[in-house]
């Protein structure tokens, strides 16, 4: 090999990376943007729980559309009301309004309702269960109580209660949606804390058809529609769909007549009649302030 033309690429290639950073550090200096300081106040004053509640990829992304006023500070449905507070002072804007959203269960069938025709015996997991005859359970749409989306609750809001049905805890609930991904039977949705009436039931069957797999199920009769105000409830695939844009306003006459209490007034917790949740206190203190919704 000869050492002169060794030398030679060496001596190109290092006048190369030179020249090279030469050029970057000149355009860094005069390509450089400043960051707005107001971005680390504010994602300072943010829970940092990167959840994505906010619809944005985290709270940093969240700090710098507030900055730029680009978002309300209350955009946070996490963080407390003294740091969004805290965030429209240090701006010098109106903290806005925005309000709690919270997943919301659609099914009410634990042990003591739906029907078993076997004994599952494997993976304790939803999705693992939904693949081998959906667990045993006779309802086919039903929730297995397996916990798929209490494990995948990084924010420890999802308690399974004693009749195998998860408990949303509402102050700890970030409306992330992760519960939603983790569902095999697509039971969870993310709602407004106000839209009390929640449809705790998926099977698309009518009368006995559908009672018999579960005795809190949807029977299709219809009546929460009639009792509701116009336009508010509408059967499909026999089921009511509630739609608050459509009609309203909501109001708890429209559950009074349901045969089996398929569609419920829930303020809280859905299901705080149904026993103490796994996980202890927090649980059990959560559901005594809340409606009981037994069905």
């Amino acid at each position: 090999m000869n050492l002169g033309n060794v030398a030679i690429a060496a001596g190109i290639m290092g006048g190369l990376g030179l020249l090279f950073g030469v050029v970057l550090a000149v355009a860094s200096r005069f390509l450089h943007v400043e960051e707005d300081p107001r971005i680390d106040i504010v994602e300072e004053l943010l829970p940092g729980s990167n959840c994505g509640a906010c619809g944005e990829a985290g709270c940093r992304a969240l700090a710098e559309k507030v900055a730029l006023g680009d978002a309300a500070p209350s955009k946070c449905t996490v963080a407390a009301a003294a740091a969004i507070e805290a965030i429209a002072d240090a701006l010098g804007v109106d903290a806005g309004a925005q309000e709690k959203r919270v997943a919301r269960l659609h099914c009410a069938g634990g042990r003591a309702q739906a029907t078993q025709i076997a004994e599952y015996e494997g993976y304790e997991g939803c999705r693992a269960a939904a693949l081998v005859g959906g667990g045993g359970k006779g309802c086919s749409w039903g929730c297995l109580g397996l916990a798929d989306c209490e494990v995948a609750c990084t924010f420890d809001a999802i308690v399974m209660n004693d009749n195998g049905l998860p408990v949303v805890l509402v102050d700890k609930c970030t409306a992330c949606g992760d519960c939603v991904d983790a569902c095999p039977r697509d039971l969870f949705e993310i709602l407004p804390l106000s839209h009390s009436l929640i449809v705790q039931c998926k099977v698309p069957l009518a009368s006995e058809a559908a009672t018999a797999l579960c005795s809190v199920a949807c029977d299709a009769c219809g009546r929460c529609a009639q009792d509701a105000a116009p336009g508010l409830i509408v059967m499909k695939d026999n089921l009511p769909v509630v739609d608050y844009a459509a009609g309203g306003p909501a109001a708890p006459e429209a559950t009074f007549r349901c045969p089996t209490g398929a569609i419920r007034w829930v303020e809280g917790a859905q299901f705080p009649g149904r026993g103490q949740a796994r996980g202890g206190e927090r649980a059990a203190q959560d559901a005594t302030t809340t409606e009981s919704a037994d069905g």
